[in-house]
């Protein structure tokens, strides 16, 4: 955990992991190979993450993500439009709002239509298609974890 952090100093969340060894085990693998290691742009990754805080009101985890967003390319003014009902502004492009959707569609309502993973799939390869799945998966439980524990 403490590799992954800015001068490898815990954070109050991985205080709150760690009263589950297995489970901040597991979480830190887990995040740190979404977070670093997937063929998915970053910048694509990291606007995912500030959907799905924005979508389930996580705070915090919009305050982690929104400089890393802004660092991998993202702008203010996409970061705004993305806490905007639907979030999907003239701002984006193809590829931007298709992860828009996918990512509203999963966090709202789990399943998601044919057409919108069709899109993805036209726009991404096959193993970016999955990774931005799984980021929005993941970062689905990041949140709930997140507001559920107030963190």
């Amino acid at each position: 955990m403490k590799a992954r952090r800015p001068n490898s100093e815990l954070i109050g969340f991985d205080r709150v992991l760690l009263k589950s060894f297995p489970l901040a085990t597991g979480w830190n693998e887990l995040l740190g190979r979404v977070r670093a290691q997937f063929d998915l742009a970053l910048e694509y990754r990291e606007l995912i993450m500030l959907r799905v805080a924005v979508l389930n009101r996580a705070e915090f985890e919009w305050g982690v993500h929104y400089p890393a967003y802004l660092q991998a390319g993202g702008t203010e003014e996409k970061c705004q439009a993305l806490k905007a009902e639907g979030g999907a502004s003239d701002l984006f492009n193809e590829e931007e709002r298709a992860l828009i959707a996918l990512t509203d569609q999963s966090t709202n309502q789990v399943e998601v239509d044919s057409s919108v993973i069709d899109e993805v799939k036209r726009l991404f390869r096959e193993n970016q298609t999955v990774e931005a799945v799984a980021t929005v998966a993941a970062y689905n439980m990041v949140s709930r974890f997140l507001v559920a524990l107030t963190i």
